[in-house]
């Protein structure tokens, strides 16, 4: 059944009939009647997506992230999933696995505004030029960050997210009050800035303290279990190794673990290890993992809600919104050894 047949059972225009499913306060309401009556006769139903995008709305929202199955994301996704539900909104996700070449497909969705708005999960740039990126609040829908930036050309957007700085000074903080004096780091991938906050707060807290920090400490991990086995066994290395590791993530964190129990080594007898973010796995870890925890629920209930003030136009800035860090004691850090 088409619209054409509704009209022309109703007595009126096409135009009419459509101005009555969009917008049906604007039709004088002996028209309405005659129309619904038609509708009700005819068994008509409107197309819900094609009406929306008449109105300029998609009720979609895509949510781009790294990797999905990321233990971390999946708890920032049920918040997103939470209020995205409550708001009317679907979820397209778009699984990078940081690639920019398939990106490239995923800017023409953005800047064809096939959705109302896009969610950035911790992601690379989805633009292809620079031109772009200083054009961008006028040729896409709504964007928001949920967590930190990844690359400059992202810092202007808004965001939800811990401040990442002060959280891993907190962390290295409690690392120094063990004892530990020689403590490494190791960071993500090399010209991310995913954990470069993060080296920045332990750089200050060692500052802070008054503390060395050794070049041969900050090792890449590429914030992957195998990344860091291998910047563990660099550490373990050293002709001075550090009493203490501080992982820029927990999936390294938890690589850092078993590279140390295969040297032979006791944790946290021999050596201390610290993470960051508290995932589902830090607590099962062998031993229970310390670590700063985010809240993850909370960053993408906030993530979504920020996205669709975005969205409907009252949202006042695009100052960062911050969210509180705690930091998680177990059993994985202890005592500097003697």
């Amino acid at each position: 059944m088409s619209i054409k047949t509704v009209a022309k059972l109703a007595g009126v225009s096409t135009a009419t009939v459509s101005r009555y499913l969009n917008s049906p306060e604007q039709v004088k309401e002996k028209t309405r009647n005659k129309v619904q009556a038609a509708i009700a006769e005819t068994g008509y139903a409107p197309n819900a997506l094609a009406r929306n995008f008449r109105r300029g709305k998609t009720s979609l929202i895509v949510v781009v992230l790294p990797a999905i199955g990321d233990p971390f994301l999946d708890k920032v996704m049920r918040g997103i999933w939470r209020v995205a539900d409550e708001q009317g909104y679907s979820i397209l996700i778009r699984d990078t696995q940081s690639n920019s070449h398939e990106f490239d497909e995923y800017t023409d969705l953005v800047f064809s505004k096939q959705a109302d708005g896009i969610l950035l999960l911790a992601s690379i740039s989805p633009f292809k030029e620079a031109a772009a990126i200083r054009d961008a609040e006028r040729a896409h829908p709504p964007l928001v960050l949920g967590l930190e930036s990844v690359n400059a050309d992202l810092s202007h957007f808004p965001s939800v997210r811990v401040d990442n700085i002060a959280a891993a000074a907190d962390g290295t903080d409690y690392l120094i009050q063990l004892g530990h004096q020689r403590i490494g780091f190791i960071a993500g991938k090399q010209g991310s800035l995913l954990t470069k906050d993060r080296e920045k707060g332990f750089r200050k807290a060692m500052r802070r303290a008054r503390l060395p920090v050794n070049a041969e400490w900050i090792v890449e991990g590429e914030q992957t279990i195998e990344g860091a086995r291998r910047a563990t066994r660099r550490l373990l290395d050293l002709e001075q190794p550090p009493t203490a590791i501080f992982c820029g993530n927990d999936e390294m964190a938890l690589g850092a673990l078993h590279e140390i129990k295969s040297a032979g080594l006791k944790i946290p007898r021999d050596i201390s290890v610290i993470g960051f973010d508290d995932i589902r796995y830090a607590e099962i870890a062998d031993p229970p993992l310390t670590t700063i925890a985010q809240p993850a629920e909370e960053i993408g209930e906030r993530s979504m809600r920020r996205l669709c003030q975005a969205i409907d136009g009252s949202a006042s800035d695009n100052a960062p919104e911050m969210v509180p860090h705690k930091l998680v004691v177990r059993k994985s850090t202890g005592k500097a050894p003697g």
